[in-house]
């Protein structure tokens, strides 16, 4: 029988399918903790979420229970079915180490990036040149003038998402491994994964 629970470590990520049909229920453990989530259909890796293509077919950008999110490819791969918080991010890719050099002066860093790309390879699929993700609960804030800040999210203990895939999916989750801003309330927590 293949697991259908996890509990994603601080600073790790997690692989796993999705079959159409099933629900992923993803948990922010204790608050105020990003989830980079990436999509790939499980028979096309070259089909993937594309925050983007969502933005553009939705018209918006914070999606709510009922909203498609849709690959590159312009088709439907997964729908929001449940959300306790309402606030996520679809404009920021994955960190990565190059960004913790720039911003932080640290080399090496853990990153989503790095997280992602390992638990896509156990399935085959090769590390794209940067991951595009649904930044669960990260809460990215643009102002009037356009000035794009990140701030402390505003997900609480036991928060969750829920999404029903629409295809076969592979799915890649990264608990953020920043800590060096309030992205993740100034410290690094797990993320739950149930399929339900």
């Amino acid at each position: 029988m293949n697991k259908r629970e996890w509990l994603i470590p601080a600073s790790q990520g997690l692989g796993f399918k999705l079959d159409k049909g099933q629900i992923v229920r993803v948990t922010d453990v204790e608050g105020e903790q990003v989830a980079d989530f990436a999509a790939y259909s499980a028979s096309n890796p070259n089909e993937r979420i594309d925050p983007s293509v969502t933005m553009d077919a939705l018209h918006k950008m914070n999606v709510k229970p009922g909203d498609i999110l849709y690959s590159n490819q312009y088709r439907p791969l997964l729908t929001l079915v449940a959300d306790t918080v309402g606030r996520h991010d679809f404009i920021n890719s994955a960190c990565r180490p190059e960004m913790y050099e720039f911003l932080y002066n640290k080399k090496d860093h853990a990153s989503c990036y790095n997280n992602l790309n390992e638990a896509l390879e156990e399935f085959g699929i090769v590390a794209p040149d940067q991951h595009y993700p649904f930044n669960l609960f990260m809460n990215t804030v643009i102002d009037p003038s356009g000035n794009i800040s990140v701030e402390r999210p505003l997900s609480k203990a036991g928060d969750y998402v829920e999404l029903r895939a629409e295809m076969d999916l592979i799915i890649a989750i990264s608990a953020c491994p920043c800590c060096e801003s309030v992205c993740n309330g100034d410290k690094c927590t797990p993320i739950a994964v149930r399929i339900i």
